[in-house]
Order: structure tokens, then sequence, then C-alpha cells
């Protein structure tokens, strides 16, 4: 897993402005460069590089060379939002912290002052300085809290109604009594036999 790196993050508020940054930072502003740049821009929140790179119609491998140029000089960073791939986003309009639906994958994201009552809880639990840019925390939203987990669900049919058991119940036991002299005999009900056994079960002689 690629750790954070600890490079300052540039500031801007524009699209020129971060070409300016990375210029005055001696980077060649390649076109791929600038199109993986443009879809941070444009994106509405974390986006992943096989998105960019789909999108673009760019190599993969290149997507991933200029996204880990642009974090490794402070115009981006990326951040895991539960089970996916790593995605990105831009730094240097602010810094944003994630809380991610790991049902339906739905993403807040917030300023790190609104999570400041949160990590001040963590560390007078703990003594820890809880950080949320890399790591997202992680539970269900509002609409996902409130329905119930399929995933626990026993299977319904299309209708909805509950599937039957595919076992059959047990048939009871049978058992009838024949009188011999004062005895009396339970016996079990006679096996399934073909009918030729049927017979000789009945016709002893």
């Amino acid at each position: 897993m690629t750790e954070a790196p600890d490079t300052p993050r540039l500031t801007f508020t524009d699209l020129a402005e971060a070409v300016d940054a990375l210029r005055e930072r001696g980077l060649r502003l390649s076109t791929p460069r600038r199109l993986v740049l443009e879809a941070l821009f444009t994106a509405d929140g974390p986006i992943s590089a096989e998105r960019i790179s789909t999108t673009l119609r760019l190599d993969l491998t290149s997507v991933y060379r200029n996204l880990e140029t642009l974090e490794h000089h402070g115009l981006a960073r990326h951040v895991h939002l539960g089970h996916g791939p790593g995605l990105y986003a831009l730094v240097g309009r602010g810094e944003h912290e994630f809380i991610a639906c790991e049902r339906c994958g739905a993403v807040l994201t917030l300023t790190p002052d609104q999570l400041d009552p949160i990590r001040s809880q963590i560390r007078q639990l703990s003594g820890y300085q809880a950080h949320f840019t890399h790591f997202a925390i992680v539970g269900l939203c509002p609409a996902c809290a409130t329905q119930p987990d399929k995933a626990n669900q026993p299977p319904t049919t299309p209708n909805g109604q509950p599937l039957t058991s595919p076992n059959p119940p047990e048939e009871p036991d049978h058992r009838h009594e024949h009188s011999h002299g004062d005895h009396l005999h339970p016996h079990p009900p006679p096996h399934p036999h073909s009918p030729s056994e049927q017979r000789e079960h009945h016709n002893p002689n």
C-alpha cells in the first residue's frame, strides 16, 4: 500500500494556479499530466485512476504515474474509502476528510474543523490524534442505516415471498400394533420396497 507523502500541499484556487505551481517546481506539463489534473478539477469528489483512464482514454500506467507525481508535489492526495481501490482528490483548494458508507458507497466530504469534536473525543479516550484524510470514517449512511441488511435476510421469491425449506418435513412415525395371543407388538411402517418385495412381505407362504 502506498504511504501518504509528507510533502506540504500547494495552495491554489483554480487550474491555472495549479499549472503555475507545477511549473514553479520545474515540472514539465505534458498533455497526459494536464488531462489528469483537469480530471481532478472536474470530479465531484475523490476519483479512481481507472475512471480517469477510461474517461480520458489514457494508459492506466501513465495515469497512475502522473497521479503519484501530483501527490508527491502536494497537489493531490489519495484516500481509501472502504474496501475499494485508493481514490485521488485535489488538496490545494483546502484539506478535506471523508465519511464513507460501506454498503452503498456514498461519500460525505467534510472540512477538518467539522470533525474536530470527534477528534477531541478520540484524543481524550486514547491520546491519539486522529486524521481522516488518508483513511475515511466508514459506516452506514442515514438511508442504509434504516434498511435491513439483505445479506442477513432469508432468501425470498421474486414476488417477495419467503422460500420454503428445500428439505421436506419428516413423515410421522405411523407405527401399528399386531396381536399375538395376549401380547401386542408394535411394528414400524413397511419400507417402500418394490412390488415383488411387497407381495413377498404380505404372502409369507
